[in-house]
């Protein structure tokens, strides 16, 4: 029997259920109840091996207090290519870890928008600064070795 393989908007639209639900701290189980499904349902959904109807998408959307679009949305663009990029899936693997989790609720605490925007500028200059240091240490590794 050949095995079938969920389509990858499918499977985009439920990386964006997981990640909203544990951005607000919900379990599967809690959802699961929310919807009227078995938890082993939303499991299926989240990974995309079942398809979620648009009827589904917008219950769990009032659950989540987001439009429908938001599970459709890519951080560069409004839809999911079939060949999502390698960026995409850091950010959404990122995002969806541990530290990311804290980091996204820590910093939708901060209320200043002043502050909110020095976090990003120091966060920005801090990856600059780190690539400058890589970019310089590979050209050392790769410079000749002149002996005298």
């Amino acid at each position: 029997m050949i095995k079938k393989t969920p389509n990858p908007i499918d499977v985009f639209v439920g990386s964006r259920v997981r990640l909203r639900r544990l951005m607000v701290g919900m379990s599967q189980e809690a959802l699961a109840d929310r919807l009227g499904v078995t938890f082993q349902q939303v499991q299926k959904y989240e990974k995309g091996t079942n398809r979620i109807s648009a009827s589904r998408l917008q219950a769990i959307s009032e659950v989540f207090r987001v439009p429908p679009s938001f599970f459709f949305q890519d951080e560069d663009s409004a839809m999911p290519s079939a060949g999502a990029g390698h960026e995409t899936g850091d950010v959404s693997t990122f995002v969806s870890s541990k530290e990311g989790l804290d980091l996204n609720r820590a910093f939708l605490k901060i209320e200043d928008a002043g502050v909110r925007k020095s976090i990003i500028s120091l966060a920005t200059a801090l990856s600059k600064a780190s690539a400058a240091a890589a970019e310089a240490n590979e050209r050392a590794d790769n410079a000749p070795e002149l002996r005298i």
